[in-house]
C-alpha cells in the first residue's frame, strides 16, 4: 500500500483523517471509497492531516475535492492543514487551495473548520 488513512471522531464534533504516504495513482484508488465514507456520510466537518503525504498526483485531489463537495452538500466544511511544501504547491498550482482552506496546524484547522 502507498498511502494509509486513519480516522478519529474528536469531542467538538469533527472528524479527523489523517493520510500517510503517497497519494500518487495507486494510492488514491486505495483510499477513495475509504476516505469518501469517512468525510462525506456525515454531516460534520472534517480536518484532513496531510503531514504525513510526501507526493500528491491529480488522483489525490479528485479525492479531496470531491469529498469536500459532498462534505458541504450536508452542511459540513472540510479543511487541510500540515500539509508538506511540494504538495502545499500542488495544492496552490492545482486551484484546491481555493475551494478547501489549508491551514498550518490542528488548532488553526479547528478553528476554521468550526467557524
Amino acid at each position: 500500500m502507498t498511502v494509509e488513512i486513519a480516522s478519529e471522531n474528536l469531542e467538538n464534533g469533527v472528524i479527523r483523517i489523517v493520510l500517510t504516504g503517497r497519494l500518487d495513482m495507486q494510492g488514491a484508488q486505495e483510499i477513495d471509497m475509504k476516505f469518501t465514507a469517512l468525510a462525506a456520510t456525515k454531516a460534520a466537518p472534517v480536518i484532513v492531516d496531510m503531514s504525513g503525504v510526501s507526493f500528491m498526483a491529480s488522483l489525490g485531489l479528485r479525492t479531496l475535492l470531491s469529498s469536500a463537495k459532498a462534505v458541504a452538500k450536508r452542511g459540513g466544511k472540510m479543511v487541510i492543514y500540515s500539509p508538506q511544501p511540494n504538495v502545499i504547491e500542488v495544492l496552490k498550482v492545482s486551484g484546491v487551495s481555493n475551494l478547501i482552506p489549508i491551514k498550518d496546524d490542528l488548532p488553526s484547522a479547528l478553528a476554521e473548520v468550526l467557524s
